[in-house]
């Protein structure tokens, strides 16, 4: 197969590659180093990474990829029942880490390789023995449902999805991208760190994100920006009131937000101080990317655009039967085929067998509508978003966008719970923007109905400090409906 990395050798050695905060290599000491560290993993069957977000990890997942050897990041802020299960299940040879990382049990019982970022090695060449479905990285879910699972990502699933992206939003080697993302997940590890060194440009991580550190990058020579929500929304907060972030987006070629739905009024806040509009793409880890807004598209607020390059998708019925309208309002669940998707869990032919249909379609458990032009509009999970209220099938993901429209609603989540007369009866789960004067039930209900439809209202208000979410901003609905 083609080189996942062919910057690596042919890319100007001094060229820019990665920056983590005062840290940088270019492509030549990238290298090098990628090159000296694959060295020593020759005889290696899977290695982990402590992934941190440190230019130690970003070197020791390439240097994983250029030996051929599959890696599993592991998330530094688990507990130790979920690292001892995930290292039981996909049994590493060896850990990779920074040399000043003190590892927890069960971490520290593993051998135990640290990355030199300066070392020198010869770049390998592993396209010669490697094959498109060999495993690249296994990705542990968050495992909402049990233990987490681990996704088998082959090497044509990254070249697949990076080179999809490349097309959807003109990405080039001219671009540098900056974020500040965790790097044991698809969002800030294959996105966000592969995806610059597959184009030839480069990343700046934040380290840590911070609205002063997205202005300073932005406005010394980054193109683009990729954040999550709860991102987005401190940018949205900050940005009337700071010049120079509202100069830093301005002239950002490409602004991008994933992982759960950007609010709608989040969208307009940025777009009304900048004039630019935020665009949001679709994907999971089974899945890597599904579609995505273009970069010469319409960035349509509350929805995530088309399918990307080589990605089959269509919505279906709880019978399986393929949902034809594209109306804005037929709810189905998103199934999806391509060259993108994971090749199985790890150790799980029974969850395996059971996340695809018999003619190989992925069930992704998220529900959706598509507009007439085919733009897709995600209402929520099949597991937690979606509500069977008085005849209807109803999404969380818009009752949640309307209101958050409410001035006195800070956060907002929607959950369903069950109801003698309706079936189920909506929830909303509210952070009032001022905790002395809460917004009641009925000014809600009103504000909901005038904005969707009357049976869309909440029946129920709950008021809390803050929404439960997890490391990458996502509210943990479960923890609402079992709280």
């Amino acid at each position: 197969m083609t080189p996942l990395f062919p910057a690596l050798t042919d890319a100007p050695a001094d060229r820019p590659a990665v920056r983590f905060g005062e840290r940088s290599l270019t492509y030549g000491e990238l290298a090098a180093a990628a090159g000296a560290t694959a060295g020593r993993l020759r005889d290696a069957r899977r290695v982990a990474v402590w992934a941190t977000p440190t230019m130690e990890t970003a070197v020791a997942v390439v240097a994983a990829l250029l030996a051929g050897v599959p890696a599993v990041p592991l998330n530094p802020k688990s507990g130790e029942r979920e690292l001892g299960h995930i290292l039981s299940d996909s049994a590493p040879g060896l850990v990779l880490t920074a040399p000043d990382d003190r590892l927890p049990a069960p971490v520290r019982d593993l051998p135990r390789l640290d990355v030199d970022v300066h070392g020198t090695g010869p770049v390998p060449v592993p396209e010669a023995h490697a094959e498109e479905s060999d495993p690249a990285l296994i990705v542990y879910t968050s495992g909402t449902t049990g233990p987490p699972k681990g996704a088998v990502i082959p090497r044509r699933a990254l070249a697949s999805t990076l080179d999809a992206l490349a097309d959807a939003w003109e990405w080039t080697g001219d671009d540098v991208l900056v974020h500040g993302l965790p790097l044991f997940h698809v969002h800030g590890l294959v996105l966000g760190v592969l995806g610059p060194l597959r184009r030839g440009g480069s990343v700046r991580h934040l380290g840590r994100f911070t609205t002063q550190g997205v202005a300073r990058e932005l406005n010394t020579g980054a193109t683009m920006l990729f954040g999550v929500p709860t991102m987005y929304h401190r940018i949205a907060e900050a940005v009337t009131g700071d010049p120079e972030l509202v100069r830093a987006l301005t002239g950002a070629r490409l602004l991008v937000s994933g992982s759960a739905a950007l609010p709608v009024h989040d969208h307009g806040r940025i777009a009304t101080a900048t004039g630019r509009r935020v665009i949001e793409r679709y994907g999971m880890t089974e899945t890597l990317m599904n579609t995505s807004i273009r970069a010469d598209g319409e960035a349509r607020p509350g929805t995530v655009g088309v399918p990307l390059p080589g990605v089959e998708l269509r919505l279906v019925e709880e019978d399986g039967s393929e949902v034809a309208a594209y109306d804005g309002e037929t709810v189905g669940e998103i199934q999806v085929r391509g060259p993108n998707l994971f090749t199985g869990y790890l150790n799980r032919p029974d969850a395996t067998a059971a996340a695809f249909t018999a003619d190989g379609w992925f069930r992704t458990g998220d529900m959706a509508v598509r507009d007439p032009d085919g733009y897709v509009r995600i209402v929520g999970r099949k597991a937690t978003d979606l509500i069977k209220s008085g005849g209807y099938k109803i999404g969380a993901g818009e009752i949640e966008n309307a209101l958050l429209e409410h001035p006195g609603v800070r956060e907002a989540a929607v959950t369903g719970e069950p109801d003698d007369d309706l079936g189920e009866r909506i929830v909303a789960w509210i952070v009032p923007a001022d905790p002395e004067s809460p917004p009641a039930l009925e000014e809600l209900a009103a504000h909901v109905a005038r904005r969707l439809a009357p049976h869309k209202r909440p029946r129920v208000v709950r008021h809390l400090d803050a929404l439960p979410r997890n490391d990458m901003g996502k509210i943990m609905k479960r923890a609402l409906a079992h709280g």
